[in-house]
């Protein structure tokens, strides 16, 4: 699966273990995902905090250690949650392959965030 030039433009200033483990999972995954969005700024941030897309001004996204993934179905994006999981498993894998520590919010216990 190949990431769209303009989703890996969203790469940008993500921590350069994260963007490896993002390409690798993208070779690997059989579910196709694209990148939403990567590293924030705190009005960003701010922002998403007042909408309730985000919990918290402690965001990884502020570091450039998180990013954010869709799945897609052909050319439409998928909010299904089993394909998040298949994603969520080929990021594991690049993870364990790069040994690069990787968590996904999916498996959070106090927010689901896929």
């Amino acid at each position: 699966m190949k990431l769209t030039k303009t989703r890996l433009n969203r790469l940008k200033g993500v921590h350069p273990d994260l963007v490896r483990v993002v390409l690798r999972a993208a070779e690997i995954t059989g579910q196709p995902f694209q990148i939403t969005e990567g590293m924030r700024t705190l009005s960003r941030q701010r922002e998403l905090v007042r909408r309730g897309a985000s919990k918290t001004m402690n965001s990884r996204h502020l570091s450039g250690h998180a990013v954010d993934v869709v799945a897609m179905v052909g050319n439409r994006v998928s909010w299904e949650v089993p394909l998040y999981y298949r994603i969520a498993d080929a990021m594991k894998e690049a993870a364990g392959e790069l040994g690069i520590p990787n968590e996904w919010g999916g498996a959070w216990r106090s927010f689901f965030d896929r």
